[in-house]
C-alpha cells in the first residue's frame, strides 16, 4: 500500500519578521507502508496532533541567535512534538494501533521513526492526547521549571507572567497559585483578561495594549513588588518589572517572543539591569534540556494536577496540515488563547 503524505519543508531562511510561504512550503511525498521498507527498530507512524511552538522560529533564522538551538536544514521537514499512531512495526515493543509521543515529529502526514525516540501514552491514563502536548509537554515542563524549580514560589509572594494566556502562562500561573501565591498576569486583549481571571483562576490580569505604561500598570497591579516574574516576551516589559522587583526577587527568562523577530542589533534594550544589583535579584535564562533528569518528577507531579482537576488545559486548535503556516504565524499576532495544535487527521482523538 502507497500514501501520499504532505510535509512542510524549510525552503529558506527566516532573516527578519514571520515566516511567509516563501520560507516554509508544503511538499507531497509518497511512502510505502510495509515492512519491508522500515529499518529494524523502526515503525511507521501516521500523524495526528502536531505542537505549535514559537521556539521553532530560532530554528528557521540560520543563526544560533541566542538560544544556541540547531537549525531546521533547507529542503527538509521542520520537526516538532507530535503524537501519532502506529501503523507499522519492526520493534517488539510497539504494535498497530498503538499511540505514542514523537519529540522529533516532522511537519507532516506520516513518517517514519526509530522506536527509540517514542512514547507510548497509556489509553486508561485518564488523561487526554492533548494534554501530552500541553500541560504534559513542552509547555507545561517549561511553566513548571520556571515557576517551581527556578521561581521556588513561596506562600503570598506576588508573580508576575507574560504572555500570561499563552501556552506556558496558563500553566505558570496555576502553579503559581497552586503554590500559594497572588498571580498576576499581562496579555494582549480583553478577551485574554477576562479569560485569565474567569477561567484559569489569576488574581488580576491588564491589556499591555490597553495600559501601554507598563510602569504605571505594573504599580497598580503590584503596590507590594515583585517577587517572582517569568519572562516569556523580553524588551520594554523586562525592563518596567525591574523597577518594581523585591529584594531577592528571581526572574526565571523562558522566552522573549517579542524579540525573536528583529535581529538583536534591532531589539530592545534593558537600561535600568543596575535594580538587580541594588535588589539582589537573580534573573537566570533556561533550557529544557538541562532539566530532564527532573521530567520524571514533573509529570508525577502535573498527572497528579489534572485527574484533580486543579490544572485546566486551554487548546487552540487549526485544522488539516495545510493549517501549519496559519498556525505557526498566529503566534506572534496576539490572536490564540492557549495552546496552539494542529490536528493532522481529522478522525484523531483527544
Amino acid at each position: 500500500m502507497e500514501v501520499e503524505s504532505k510535509e512542510w519543508i524549510l525552503a529558506q531562511y527566516v532573516g527578519e519578521g514571520v515566516p511567509t510561504s516563501e520560507h516554509l512550503k508544503l511538499r507531497t511525498s509518497n511512502l510505502k507502508i510495509t515492512k519491508d521498507v522500515l529499518p529494524n527498530d523502526h515503525v511507521m507512524l501516521r500523524l495526528h496532533w502536531l505542537s505549535v511552538d514559537p521556539y521553532l522560529r530560532a530554528k528557521m533564522s540560520s543563526q544560533q541567535d541566542g538560544l544556541y538551538l540547531s537549525q531546521f536544514h533547507l529542503n527538509q521537514a521542520v520537526t516538532t512534538f507530535g503524537v501519532g499512531e502506529v501503523i507499522e512495526s519492526k520493534h517488539s515493543g510497539l504494535s498497530f494501533g498503538e499511540i505514542v509521543i514523537h519529540p522529533f515529529a516532522p511537519v507532516a502526514e506520516y513518517c517514519i521513526a526509530p522506536a527509540s525516540f517514542l512514547r507510548k501514552i497509556d489509553p486508561d491514563s485518564g488523561v487526554s492526547v492533548l494534554d501530552y502536548l500541553s500541560a504534559l509537554g513542552i509547555p507545561g515542563f517549561a511553566a513548571w521549571v520556571g515557576i517551581v524549580v527556578l521561581g521556588d514560589p513561596k506562600p503570598g509572594e506576588n508573580v508576575f507572567i507574560s504572555a500570561a494566556a499563552g501556552g506556558v502562562g496558563v500553566f505558570a500561573g496555576q502553579l503559581a497559585k497552586l503554590k500559594g501565591c497572588r498571580v498576576v498576569g499581562s496579555v494582549g486583549s480583553d478577551v485574554k483578561v477576562k479569560f485569565l481571571k474567569e477561567e484559569i483562576g489569576f488574581d488580576e490580569a491588564f491589556n499591555y495594549n490597553v495600559e501601554t505604561d507598563y510602569d504605571a500598570a505594573l504599580s497598580k497591579y503590584f503596590p507590594n513588588g515583585i517577587d517572582i516574574y517569568l519572562d516569556n516576551v523580553g524588551g520594554r516589559m523586562l525592563e518596567a518589572v525591574l523597577n518594581h522587583v523585591n529584594s531577592h526577587a528571581r526572574i526565571p527568562l523562558c522566552g522573549m517572543i517579542s524579540q525573536y523577530n528583529k535581529v538583536w542589533t534591532e531589539r530592545e534594550g534593558v537600561r535600568n539591569l543596575l535594580n538587580m544589583v541594588g535588589k539582589e535579584v537573580r534573573m537566570e535564562g533556561f533550557m529544557l534540556a538541562s532539566y530532564m533528569n527532573r521530567f520524571g518528577e514533573f509529570l508525577e507531579e502535573m498527572i497528579g494536577y489534572i485527574k484533580q482537576r486543579k490544572i485546566v488545559s486551554e487548546h487552540k486548535i487549526y485544522d488539516g496540515i495545510e493549517s501549519f503556516l496559519e498556525s505557526f504565524g498566529s503566534l506572534f499576532t496576539s490572536s490564540n488563547v492557549g495552546k496552539v495544535i494542529v490536528q493532522v487527521n481529522k478522525d484523531a482523538k483527544a
